[in-house]
């Protein structure tokens, strides 16, 4: 029996519209499982992109490749490079290089074998499928750190790592494409290499520069937010325009915009900021994971008789992957500890931090938007897209589920204390506000600026007063900011210490402002 279809049926049983609503609901009640049972979100968003091919009557959607990288990108890297420490970078550029170069071009050479010999790719469209899965997402990384207590060390590479390996991927990915269709010569392709990853850091140095100085203009305002994101999306284009690494580009932009901008950014708008953009990024995962199961279900659709020999290159993919990185780490690892050439002035690495960086190495939004971006002529676009997407599950579901027990076998959990480093922080601050009330003739009135407030309404002489409490009080907290970001720079505390500080001082410099810098904020 076949029911009339009601008048409002257009052929699809529900719009991306209510798609996108249904899947938004399903994301908010999976962050909330993934909080209480100590999950990384983008795991149970990978389960629920995998769910949502198998609806029916969800529609498909579908965006240009040119546009996929910019989209999820761009805003994800600017958000990470943001908040991502030079001093970190100074330090561990050892361990770090190993990581963006070695472990990229190694994963890449074992996946374009394994793709050449197993799938008949070929060799420039196989570099590009070892490209799109070589690289850990930066996303991924910071959600899985966040579930568990690791050392300040291995954070700091895990995160560092996502964040650089991005330019490595992108460029390989790129020049391999290029190559695979005809875009240029092997000699052009190179040149192009070549000159994208210095031209990418002038242009994101320059871009930084012109974006800090006009984001004085909308300093204060929700305009303020939006230029932002019209900042990094805009780097993004005209980098790849000008066929430059836009990663680099992106990220040194971000690095440069950092750097000073408490004059720039005020309290509100940092606190404001923060919100924006931690829950754009979480869209930007699930909108990924929703397209990628919308691929995934078309492309399962079309496999027919060969199923299985395809699911068998994907798991040969996936061993390839974390066989590749287990190697390179590990053998890092083992360098370190028995060569101090090699590590430097770092402390030497133990054997479970190995394992556990290893192990750590997810995929996911720069591997589906990679995927994504391939063009519909691609040699065996189907198989490279359900590779992609292979991976990015497995790793993210098996690995990252299985993370936090490893952390606990290996006790990296008890290597440091983190409520120990903070209130160590907190003294260090305090230090710093007690320094500066020393050298303000009204500091030490600041102690009574409560009682004061009540008759400061009818005395002008207590409202100057007052006000000179206030502009104390702000001089106190700047001072503190500049302790805590020597204190982060120098590698003495983490960044989750930092952030929750940073918020802590954010709101005390709130509480200090005039009325009428509220209402300016505000407006």
């Amino acid at each position: 029996m076949t029911w009339p279809a009601p008048r409002w049926y257009s052929g699809n049983l529900m719009t991306m519209f209510e798609s996108l609503l249904l899947l938004l609901l399903a994301a908010i009640v999976l962050l909330q499982v993934a909080r209480r049972v100590g999950l990384p979100y983008p795991a149970m968003l990978a389960l629920a992109g995998v769910a949502f091919a198998f609806v029916p009557g969800a529609p498909t959607l579908r965006i240009e490749p040119e546009t996929v990288l910019a989209l999820f990108i761009a805003p994800v890297l600017l958000d990470a490079a943001y908040d991502f420490p030079l001093g970190a970078a100074s330090r561990l550029w050892r361990p770090l290089a190993i990581m963006v170069l070695g472990a990229v071009l190694v994963t890449t050479a074992v996946v374009a074998t394994i793709g050449w010999a197993f799938a008949g790719l070929p060799i420039a469209a196989a570099i590009v499928l070892g490209a799109i899965v070589a690289p850990p997402d930066a996303a991924a990384a910071t959600a899985v750190a966040g579930t568990v207590t690791l050392p300040r060390r291995t954070v700091a590479v895990l995160k560092g790592e996502s964040l650089l390996n991005d330019a490595t991927a992108l460029l390989l990915f790129s020049g391999a494409l290029a190559i695979q269709t005809a875009d240029g010569s092997a000699g052009q392709v190179a040149l192009r290499l070549v000159l994208a990853v210095p031209g990418g850091l002038l242009l994101g140095v320059a871009s930084g520069w012109v974006v800090k100085r006009v984001s004085r203009y909308v300093a204060g305002t929700l305009g303020g937010n939006l230029f932002q994101f019209v900042a990094a999306f805009g780097i993004w284009l005209i980098a790849e325009h000008l066929e430059l690494s836009a990663v680099l580009a992106v990220v040194a932009s971000a690095v440069v915009i950092a750097r000073g901008q408490d004059g720039v950014e005020s309290p509100r708008m940092r606190v404001h900021s923060f919100a924006v953009w931690a829950t754009v990024v979480f869209l930007l995962n699930v909108l990924a994971f929703m397209l990628m199961g919308m691929q995934a279900r078309a492309i399962l659709g079309r496999l027919d008789g060969r199923a299985w020999d395809d699911l068998e290159l994907v798991g040969l993919v996936i061993a390839g992957v974390v066989a590749s990185r287990f190697a390179v780490v590990m053998a890092w690892n083992y360098a370190s500890r028995h060569w101090r050439r090699v590590r430097g002035s770092l402390d030497a690495p133990t054997i479970g931090q190995g394992v556990v960086v290893s192990w750590a190495g997810m995929r996911g939004l720069l591997s589906l938007a990679t995927a994504f971006a391939l063009p519909a002529n691609f040699p065996q676009r189907d198989l490279v897209v359900l590779t992609a997407f292979g991976v990015v599950l497995a790793t993210l579901v098996f690995q990252g589920m299985t993370l936090a027990p490893l952390v606990r076998l290996f006790k990296l959990d008890r290597m440091e204390d983190p409520q120990a480093e903070l209130a160590e922080a907190r003294r260090r601050l305090t230090d710093a506000a007690l320094s500066k009330l020393d050298d303000l003739p009204d500091g030490d009135g600041l102690r009574a600026t409560y009682q004061a407030k009540r008759a400061a309404h009818d005395d002008p002489e207590r409202a100057a007063w007052l006000d000179r409490q206030r502009q104390a009080g702000l001089a106190v907290v700047a001072a503190q900011r500049e302790a805590l970001d020597d204190l982060r720079e120098d590698g003495q505390i983490g960044s989750e210490t930092f952030f929750q500080l940073q918020e802590e001082l954010d709101w005390r410099a709130l509480t200090l402002l005039p009325d009428e810098e509220r209402r300016i904020e505000e407006a």
